[in-house]
């Protein structure tokens, strides 16, 4: 565990996942049950602050930048797949003792529900807003196809330019753009931390080859069944009633009927972004699911 310069906290450190830098922060005393926060595909571990300080009293808490992401290394040669991120997680989490709670969003979730069932033993407890579902296929692709479509859409990928603002200002503005209900404080935070300055502006710190990173490794239907079924601890779902991403059904059917152990609760007037839109009501049924244990 290498740590960062800044000694206040947060505090930054580093470890090592398949040949690569990863970056996480820490909140809180170490000596306390770890609970990590893991953040949904082109966001960074900082968007995390306002949960992990509600947090910190109880937890120790980390917020880890995916691969690709943040202050982590970029996966020389693409390697995005969903299986590269369990790995590097389950990682992290022996690195800190060997079993935590997980607080996580969007891709993020998908990445811990499909962990906790591969690995049942290192978790206490699951938390996924948003997580279940959209990289997992319902219907079946011939793989000389999916292979294609992979090819064309990295190809696509490698054509691109950053993007360059001239300002952090300028950032913020494109968050608020995409994201209206955000605050201009909360989207000056996600710039300033979402970002690195380059010659002329600044650029997003995520590397746009996460893109391809569906394409040719998602998993079928059947098969993730038969993953999240092996989960052991009790998992929470949180979906926002404003979502467009459906996250309480998998293929029609209710999330919880892919689970041995899982509870639904909807957030009002919150969309994919619930720790944004609503903290503080997110923020109380987290704290009451984390109370059980």
């Amino acid at each position: 565990m290498k740590e960062g310069q800044n000694m206040s906290e947060p505090r930054q450190h580093y470890f090592h996942s398949q040949r690569l830098k990863l970056s996480y922060w820490t909140w809180g005393d170490p000596s306390n049950p770890p609970l990590i926060l893991i953040h949904g595909g082109l966001d960074h571990s900082r968007a995390w602050d306002n949960v992990a300080n509600n947090l910190k009293k109880d937890f120790f808490v980390v917020a880890c930048d995916l691969r690709g992401h943040g202050d982590s290394d970029h996966a020389i040669g693409s390697h995005y797949g969903i299986l590269d991120h369990v790995l590097d997680l389950i990682t992290l989490i022996d690195l800190l003792g060997g079993s935590a709670f997980v607080v996580s969003h969007s891709f993020g979730g998908s990445i811990s529900l499909l962990a906790g069932g591969l690995f049942p033993d290192r978790f206490k407890g699951i938390v996924s807003i948003e997580g279940a579902g959209p990289w997992i296929r319902t219907e079946e692709h011939v793989l000389p196809e999916r292979i294609r479509q992979w090819a064309e859409r990295t190809k696509k990928i490698e054509g691109q330019d950053y993007r360059v603002y001239p300002t952090v200002e300028a950032a913020r503005d494109r968050i608020q753009e995409v994201h209206p209900k955000f605050s201009e404080s909360l989207a000056t935070h996600l710039a300033r931390w979402g970002t690195n300055a380059i010659a002329g502006g600044y650029v997003w710190k995520f590397d746009p080859w996460v893109n391809s990173r569906h394409m040719m490794f998602c998993l079928r239907l059947e098969e993730v069944k038969k993953i999240w079924l092996e989960i052991t601890c009790p998992v929470l779902h949180l979906c926002g009633d404003e979502s467009t991403f459906d996250s309480d059904k998998v293929n029609g059917r209710s999330v919880n009927d892919y689970f041995a152990h899982s509870q639904t609760i909807t957030i009002d007037n919150a969309g994919h972004w619930l720790h944004h839109d609503q903290l503080e009501s997110t923020l109380e049924v987290v704290k009451m699911f984390l109370s059980d244990f």
